[in-house]
């Protein structure tokens, strides 16, 4: 990203308007902007179709926030989300504007950590960063917030953020039993009657099915592109995959589903004649762990830089995101519901026990893109994941996958010992291959 994207003067006016810090939020925009060039741009043979989704990261504190307001203006209201347990469908349906408020900058934390320990998730105090240093666009167009019980930390933060109303919180079971069943699909029907109050909105069958149709149409164009990354010559970085899984979380579902259908037909092109990104041989890793949030590329650059090829993501900006479709039932809306809960109690989080089916997924995964060593990505203070990991690392052990986890923040402090760690993993896949 150049430094023209880095803030220009209408955005500018915009966060003024809004009365964010323009000051600091030029300077938040200009460290993103900067990674960005660095750690995505300057990636080799980027297909033209990334074009797209490189104008909505730049967007991101500036267009897409002018689309929201638009939106506001026009009577719709406005929900943030932290999670991909929200059901867009329900959202889509009712007519709300939405899109996730994950923070991915280390910029931001120190803000944080004026109000909230030091040692918290790097997600959760960047998210809480932008909040507390005025330089999130989108907190001054909020109607709702929506949060989710998916770790410790983050309830917390929900009991804080949410004491003064205009915010909700979706309980997510810790088992997949009949009765975590029972209790997911209750919250869902209670986010629908949530989101119709704010709307002013009433969820109807036809609606509520159209929106299903196209957040499956959605979730099919990301598993195309996932499966163009099967070949032996990805036609595509394992870094600009993730740009478009970021994109997904923000952009307007209808245009980013036709922008992805356009990047896959020319994806394909690129497969049928070989033209990649990576060399032929290059070592094919699979990603496992936390999310990369818009803002963080570290992980991602320092494994391709290193010569290898990231293949997939077994993340939540990756297939956790996409996998499974909504049943599209024409049973009404109570089946409707039904269905919905069903899919989304299927993403496979950490906070689950016991999380057989995520280590299951993991293997399938590692074998369907061919991954000849895994990378698990934990994020400090990220404990589920941190801890789950010890069985990941038993099974892929058992299966003769080599891994290596890593535990790092949004800090560039540790990127040295972070590269010479993933380059003797990389060289150690080579000489077991040559082996």
């Amino acid at each position: 990203m150049s430094g023209r994207h880095a803030g220009s003067s209408d955005d500018e006016k915009l966060w003024a308007e809004l009365g964010l810090d323009v000051e600091l939020h030029r300077r938040v925009v200009e460290s993103i902007s900067a990674n960005y060039a660095r750690q995505v741009e300057s990636r080799p043979l980027r297909p033209a179709g990334m074009a797209y989704f490189d104008g909505v990261i730049h967007g991101a504190h500036g267009a897409r926030a002018r689309e929201i307001m638009a939106r506001k203006a026009a009577g719709a209201k406005f929900v943030g989300t932290f999670c991909i347990y929200v059901p867009e469908e329900i959202l889509l349906a009712l007519d709300a504007a939405f899109l996730a408020l994950c923070g991915g900058t280390a910029v931001t934390i120190p803000y944080a950590e004026k109000h909230f320990p030091r040692n918290l998730c790097p997600l959760v105090k960047s998210t809480l960063g932008l909040a507390y240093s005025n330089t999130c666009p989108y907190a001054p167009l909020e109607d709702l917030a929506v949060g989710e019980t998916t770790c410790d930390a983050k309830k917390k933060t929900w009991d804080v953020l949410g004491k003064d109303g205009g915010f909700h919180v979706l309980e997510v079971p810790q088992k997949k039993s009949p009765a975590g069943r029972r209790l997911w699909l209750e919250e869902v029907r209670a986010f629908a009657a949530k989101i119709e109050e704010l709307t002013g909105n009433t969820l109807e069958a036809g609606k509520l099915a159209a929106a299903i149709r196209l957040l499956n149409r959605k979730r099919r164009a990301l598993a195309r592109l996932h499966d163009l990354r099967k070949g032996s010559l990805p036609p595509i970085s394992g870094t600009d995959a993730l740009v478009v899984m970021q994109a997904s979380l923000i952009d307007d579902p209808a245009r980013f589903t036709e922008a992805v259908e356009r990047l896959n037909a020319e994806l394909e092109g690129r497969a049928a004649i070989g033209r990649s990104p990576f060399p032929p041989g290059a070592p094919r890793i699979m990603i496992s762990g936390c999310p990369a949030v818009l803002g963080n590329w570290k992980v991602h650059h320092l494994i391709e830089s290193a010569g290898a090829a990231i293949v997939v993501d077994e993340t939540c900006t990756g297939t956790r995101y996409f996998t499974g479709e909504v049943a599209e039932t024409g049973d009404g809306l109570d089946a409707q519901l039904e269905a919905i809960a069903e899919r989304y109690l299927g993403v496979d989080c950490s906070c689950f026990t016991p999380n057989t089916e995520r280590i299951e997924n993991i293997l399938r995964l590692a074998a369907d893109y061919r991954a000849g060593g895994v990378v698990q990505y934990i994020l400090h203070a990220c404990h589920t994941y941190n801890v789950e990991a010890i069985n990941v690392t038993a099974a892929l052990k058992e299966a003769g996958l080599p891994s290596l986890k890593i535990e790092t923040d949004y800090s560039e402090e540790d990127t040295g010992r972070l590269r010479i760690r993933l380059e003797a993993f990389l060289e150690s896949l080579e000489f077991r291959n040559d082996g």
